[in-house]
């Protein structure tokens, strides 16, 4: 897989960033650590920090200057057999308005047997006039667990700044062993956000998947859900997954509502009790 983005971004003329970032996790002496590394352009992580004892959290740092028309990001992560890994990033991702050129970012993420991976990006902020093409795909092999969100915030609520223009391609696929699980293929156009077949006028959509699951962890969920009542969210079962969707006008309470629902899930899921990374107390 990197060879294949490596060569890509090498013959592609590219007006903006180019950066990439490949991160592999393995067991060493009792724990999981970060043993490869490979990152280009302004694709970094931070030391990996241990809160838990042999579970890796790390996170993820964009470019500070946030994500503009022509860039070009790829993220690759491999967590290795029996590996247990949490990744998130210490603030939202902030994408810029477009001068012409669509910025690019593509995610894969693959867990071995027996492995765990978290995944718990801040949100993607996309300011009105972006044109992005946000791709993610986790594999997952037939004993692999994984916990994880993706959050889109449309334009800038906070400041009354719809997202009145600009053009966004948003792709999501879960599978394991290869077998898709969920492919979703979203293209937002900024005067259709308002439709009643788009957002209802809603500036945050998110989703929320852990597996594996079951119908019991399903029920408890749909019962923590219930107390959120001035919000459209849902959940469901696809196979062994389970699957939380959100559709609001706030970021915080999204995060919120997500972070309790790991917090109860992570026990059942990965056998773990839930230790916040340190960065979401900042």
């Amino acid at each position: 897989m990197s060879s294949a983005l490596t060569s890509t971004i090498e013959t592609e003329t590219v007006s903006g960033w180019e950066a990439q970032l490949d991160l592999k996790f393995a067991v060493q002496v009792n724990k999981t650590v970060l043993s490869a590394r490979q990152q280009r352009g302004p694709l970094a992580v931070q030391r990996a920090f241990y809160p838990e004892g042999d579970v890796c959290h790390l996170y993820i740092l964009h470019p500070p200057g946030g994500v503009v028309g022509g860039d070009r990001l790829y993220i690759n992560v491999d967590v290795e057999q029996q590996a247990n890994t949490l990744l998130t990033t210490p603030g939202a991702t902030k994408y810029y308005k477009s001068q012409g050129d669509t910025a690019h970012q593509q995610q894969r993420l693959t867990v071995d047997e027996g492995a765990t991976l978290e995944w718990f990006p801040q949100e993607n902020i996309y300011f009105p006039g972006a044109k992005v093409h946000l791709s993610t795909h986790i594999d997952l092999t037939p004993t692999a667990q994984f916990i994880g969100w993706e959050m889109h915030c449309f334009g800038l609520p906070a400041n009354q700044q719809k997202f009145t223009e600009g053009r966004l391609q948003l792709d999501f696929m879960l599978s394991r062993n290869e077998r898709p699980l969920l492919i979703e293929k979203m293209n937002v156009e900024a005067n259709k956000l308002e439709s009643p077949t788009g957002l209802r006028n809603n500036s945050v959509m998110a989703i929320f998947l852990a597996t594996p699951a079951n119908n019991s962890m399903l029920e408890m969920v749909r019962t923590l859900l219930t107390d959120d009542n001035n919000v459209l969210i849902a959940a469901t079962l696809v196979e062994d997954c389970l699957l939380v969707r959100y559709l609001g006008d706030s970021t915080e309470q999204c995060r919120k509502i997500f972070t309790r629902l790991w917090g109860e899930l992570r026990p059942l899921v990965l056998k773990r009790k839930a230790c916040s990374p340190r960065i979401w107390a900042t």
